[in-house]
């Protein structure tokens, strides 16, 4: 059997910490609020078990080939929820709103999960959930108790997971995405404000998945 990373002992007492009091921890985070193109994704996980073989952190400082490999083992050890927001709705509500719509939509669908993971038939009472959100503003319509974590990735296991779900679960709609208008390059850049981006905005205009209303483009 492979043995656990012993990188994330920091990372695992910090969320032990912060769940004294609840049956369950949450962490979320998101991913697509820079680009172009394309929706932005939130995940929430609850952790069932903390011994990864892999490495779990922030996941613009994992390379491509980590995170894929971590996204597997998260989905092992973890009960995993997602939310996500199109360019539509980033451009009816901006993509501040519709960060914390996705995040919103991402924990309402693990804590459906959630009860399946205890063991119940009924909903598992909103006073049980501590939900970890990373930055230092959150505004949504959940019932439990939230805690904004400044730079979470790094501090906390859970947190790290979403974020590591969430990047990979846009890039590969990205990745779909480029088979539709394989003229812009979204597998490489995955909607981002590249040089190669805009110059192929310049050439062949906006797609329907751009965001109309961001300035830069």
């Amino acid at each position: 059997m492979p043995r656990a990373y012993c990188g994330h002992n920091e990372l695992i007492e910090f969320d032990k910490a912060k769940a004294i009091g609840f049956r369950f921890l949450f962490g979320v985070d998101e991913a697509g609020r820079g680009p172009l193109a394309g929706p932005v994704v939130a995940a929430a996980v609850l952790i069932k078990d903390e011994n990864f073989t892999c490495r779990v952190g922030d996941s613009k400082v994992l390379s491509e080939v980590q995170r894929e490999k971590a996204f597997k083992e998260i989905h092992d050890h973890a009960v995993v929820g997602v939310g996500i927001m199109s360019e539509a709705i980033i451009d009816q509500v901006n993509i501040l709103c519709a960060a914390h719509l996705a995040m919103t939509a991402a924990v309402k669908d693990l804590s459906t999960r959630c009860a399946n993971f205890a063991g119940s038939t009924y909903e598992v009472p909103p006073g049980a959930i501590k939900v970890l959100v990373d930055g230092n503003i959150y505004r949504g319509d959940i019932p439990y108790k939230i805690e904004c974590v400044v730079k979470g990735d790094a501090k906390s296991l859970a947190i790290a997971c979403a974020s590591i779900v969430a990047k990979v679960t846009r890039d590969r709609i990205m990745g779909d995405y480029d088979q539709v208008y394989p003229q812009y390059g979204f597998k490489s850049h995955k909607g981002y404000p590249t040089e190669a981006h805009r110059d192929a905005i310049r050439a062949h205009g906006l797609s329907p998945i751009h965001r109309k209303t961001f300035r830069s483009l």
